[in-house]
């Protein structure tokens, strides 16, 4: 199983402009009239990962995620589009977002995604998906699969 370099079909990558005054600075996250309803997010999140840590490779079921990497930090972002159906089927895309290029990306159900911090310090990402974690009152099942822990998985964030 070989992936090859793309565009993934769904996925979203908008740049994220920071508007700077001598107060500091202040960022568009998302809005409604720029998302598809589909997509609107239910909850969110935020979290902080250390330097040279990598979360995931893992996949919803049903879930779209809409992350957003603003800083600090840069990020290794790592997408395979691993649906059958899909025009872009066995395509990766690799990005590097975060401080130094701060993007909200949108990624669809069965697009496994990770992302590695690769820029020295602790780094933040948020996180606005269209469905509650494990369900209203957390008593469904999680929507993922994960992969991280597979030692022959093929998605592998560090073999670029």
């Amino acid at each position: 199983m070989s992936f090859k370099r793309g565009d993934i079909e769904g996925v979203v990558v908008k740049e994220l402009k920071k508007f700077v005054d001598e107060r500091g600075w202040l960022a568009e996250l998302f809005r409604q009239d720029e998302i598809d309803k589909d997509i609107y997010p239910v909850m969110s999140y935020i979290s902080m990962t250390l330097p040279g840590v990598t979360r995931g490779p893992h996949e919803h079921l049903e879930q779209t995620d809409y992350f957003c990497f603003i800083g600090p930090s840069n990020f290794k972002l790592v997408l395979w589009d691993n649906r059958k159906n899909s025009i872009s089927y066995m395509n990766k895309m690799v990005l590097f977002v975060g401080e130094d290029n701060p993007k909200s990306v949108i990624i669809p159900p069965r697009v496994v995604h990770a992302y590695k911090n690769v820029g020295g310090k602790p780094g933040i990402v948020l996180n606005f998906p269209n469905r509650l974690y494990a369900g209203w009152g957390k008593k469904e099942k999680v929507d993922e699969v994960r992969y991280e822990n597979d030692a022959n998985t093929v998605f592998r964030v560090d073999e670029e």
